[in-house]
């Protein structure tokens, strides 16, 4: 049996009154996940407990399988898994985005979606300044990147109870009561008040405002946690598994859980990635792999500009290049299943990820069908097929 899971990041919305009261997946042309819909089944599930933080991290990792109660240790030993850095016990791990903050507002939560070689420049400077035998920043993706926290010669302040907020979730907002708190935040907040003075007349940013583009006007931390302790998806389900994607989230997560990382030329994690690339890569990995996953990112990143259009155009690209190219390789491999599923709701009206079931359209060999025809948000919560703890979803993709 060969397996294929597609998650269009933060697919899952609202009714929308410019789309005539649809929801951007409902007003989207989704002939291929239709498909899937009347070949198969449409249902729900709720990734995200309400007691954690309505964030990729969480959702990603219930949606392969994993109790987040018993797992979730936080964003970033995640993304740090992504880079293959190995974390101590008394490690610590901070996601560190590259943030334009004006007026005490959050005017971007990318600094315009700043390059890589940029971001490198920036924390280059800010290890000079700020590292050290316990501090190490660490460069990633754009405005993802990583500070981590050595702990074997000075034990961290940091604790479960420590609280940071999403740079994500204040898109717009004032920021002047989002700043860290709890055990270790007064270390958090200098870091990233002194990253202002560090890089207000960067030449990174100097080149950036002279060329009309947002400046990187700090560093915003958040995203604190220790190692996780994730069995292998071989372990727990009995089959092996690759990943596509973008995100250093999604790599981590791949890589703790123990399935190899295909990385696409073109692949960006934003609405400009190459839709038809992330496809064939997929298709081409199908003989040497049980399951391939396609994650992209497109679709969240259009919710967090407000960007209705721009996420039924993502939408519509996954659909035409990644599912229905994919479920036509699937049919001539022999038995097998597809799932379409975000992780989270990303609303377009709010800009962030919040708490709710995220719709579901699964189909292939032994699948049951109903009586669903479109795969979007209304008829997945008529649906029978429901998942309230959306780990347990997996088990049902795999094994029904």
């Amino acid at each position: 049996m060969k397996y294929a899971i597609i998650i269009p990041d933060g697919c899952a919305d609202e009714p929308q009154e410019s789309l005539g009261g649809k929801s951007p997946l409902a007003a989207a042309n989704t002939p291929n996940m239709d498909a899937i819909a009347v070949a198969g089944a449409v249902g729900r599930a709720n990734n995200v407990p309400a007691h954690l933080p309505a964030g990729s991290d969480v959702a990603n990792l219930s949606l392969l399988g994993y109790n987040p109660n018993e797992y979730f240790t936080g964003r970033a030993p995640l993304e740090a898994a992504a880079q293959g850095i190995a974390l101590a016990a008394e490690d610590w791990a901070i996601r560190c985005n590259l943030v334009t903050v004006q007026d005490q507002t959050m005017r971007s939560f990318t600094a315009g979606h700043i390059t890589s070689e940029e971001a490198a420049q920036l924390l280059k400077a800010l290890q000079a300044e700020l590292g050290g035998d316990l501090l190490e920043f660490v460069p990633g993706v754009s405005y993802r990147n990583l500070l981590l926290y050595r702990g074997e010669k000075s034990p961290a302040p940091f604790s479960p109870d420590t609280r940071t907020t999403p740079p994500h979730d204040l898109t717009d907002k004032s920021v002047a009561d989002d700043y860290p708190r709890g055990p270790g935040s007064d270390l958090l907040s200098e870091l990233m008040s002194r990253s202002v003075e560090i890089f207000a007349d960067h030449p990174v940013n100097q080149k950036r405002i002279a060329a009309g583009k947002p400046p990187a006007t700090n560093v915003w931390l958040w995203g604190i946690g220790k190692r996780p302790a994730l069995k292998s998806f071989q372990e727990v389900y009995g089959r092996s598994g690759k990943m596509i994607t973008a995100v250093d989230l999604l790599r981590g997560l791949a890589a703790l859980v123990g399935w190899d990382r295909i990385e696409v030329p073109g692949a960006t994690g934003y609405t400009d990635t190459d839709y038809a690339a992330k496809g064939k890569y997929a298709i081409d990995a199908l003989p040497t792999t049980d399951i391939i996953c396609v994650h992209v990112e497109a679709p969240d990143e259009a919710s967090h500009e407000g960007d209705a259009a721009a996420k039924i155009k993502a939408l519509e690209e996954i659909d035409r290049h990644i599912v229905g190219p994919l479920h036509e390789a699937l049919k001539k491999q022999g038995d097998y299943r597809i799932l379409v599923t975000p992780d989270h709701p990303t609303p377009v009206r709010t800009k962030t990820h919040s708490h709710g079931f995220v719709p579901l359209t699964i189909c292939g060999t032994g699948v049951s069908t109903d009586e669903y025809s479109t795969y979007d948000e209304e008829n997945a919560g008529r649906s029978a097929l429901s998942f309230d703890d959306g780990w347990r979803m997996m088990r049902h993709f795999l094994d029904s």
